[in-house]
């Protein structure tokens, strides 16, 4: 049982640094900043996802759509199929992107057809942003999820603060101005979180993080499909950095698990190769060693 419990931890603790990778930008993007004892600090106390199941989505709110034309959010709600919704900003340097990566490779592995099946509805949180700019990061993702006849299904929105207000406070999505390198206020600090809703706009089932499972995704579009409400999941990675705008750095709240799992995998892997290695050269030896009555290989009769 303890070598069971043992194998666990390890194969857990492997896992750690391959998701906390996901959420780590390219070198010089993001430091690990100062150990400030995993407290957030004041200006991200209202960055959170806070789940709002069964909650009706404001379908009267009005946005653009990414060809320039204005529209409901009720455009994408026809009782019939279910909507997968997400709310980021275009212009965001590190995980808006990495959450539309992982919702892409996700939905890659999905056997549902966007526009078909379900409708994926993406809306900026920044109101200064343009259709142009959504038109161009819908044509971006839709080239990485490969199938571009699925366009009519992706649907990359814009608008202004009222709006915006209505479906973030609906969803539970908490988030605050932070100063780019510039010192400006044009930088989002925010959670990271998709959600999928029923056909009639209510909110069904939450995913965090930057990773979706395919498997997850798949039963939650077939749950909320026939108006079925999911059940809260864990808060687990929704504060994957944290921003101090006084020292313009992103430090990483997970980044001694992430050292420690790395430590623990190099040990694991390090003490087995030396096990195996060493159990060779006994075989080694004890084949080497002659038995009464036998001779040793390629030993010759002596006349």
């Amino acid at each position: 049982m303890k070598t069971l419990m043992g194998l666990t931890l390890a194969l857990g603790l492997m896992a750690m640094p391959l998701q906390g990778h996901a959420q780590v930008s390219a070198t010089g993007e993001k430091t690990e900043g100062e150990n400030l004892n995993d407290q957030l600090p004041t200006v991200l106390s209202k960055v959170q996802v806070t789940q709002h199941l069964n909650s009706q989505l404001p379908l009267d709110a009005p946005f653009v759509d990414d060809e320039g034309k204005p529209v409901t959010l009720a455009k994408y709600f026809d009782g019939k199929h279910p909507v997968v919704l997400t709310t980021v900003y275009y212009n965001c340097p590190m995980l808006c992107s990495e959450e539309m990566d992982g919702l892409t490779s996700a939905l890659e592995m999905v056997h549902l057809v966007p526009g078909k099946d379900f409708q994926i509805v993406i809306i900026s949180i920044d109101p200064t942003e343009t259709p142009k700019l959504a038109a161009e990061k819908k044509a971006f993702y839709l080239r990485r999820y490969g199938h571009p006849e699925t366009a009519a299904g992706w649907h990359y929105l814009t608008g202004q603060e009222p709006a915006i207000n209505a479906v973030t406070k609906t969803v539970g999505f908490g988030y605050v101005r932070v100063p780019g390198p510039d010192g400006r206020l044009t930088q989002y600090a925010h959670a990271s979180s998709i959600e999928i809703a029923t056909p009639q706009g209510r909110l069904a089932q939450y995913y965090l993080g930057v990773e979706y499972s395919p498997k997850d995704v798949l039963l939650g579009l077939v749950d909320a499909s026939g108006n079925r409400i999911g059940s809260r999941v864990a808060n687990i990675l929704t504060y994957c950095y944290r921003y101090d705008p006084q020292t313009d750095k992103h430090s990483l709240m997970v980044v001694r698990v992430v050292q420690l799992g790395g430590i623990v995998t190099v040990a694991s892997l390090g003490g087995f190769i030396f096990l195996m290695f060493r159990r060779d050269i006994q075989l080694a030896r004890e084949q080497d060693i002659p038995q009464p009555g036998k001779k040793k290989s390629g030993e010759m009769d002596k006349g």
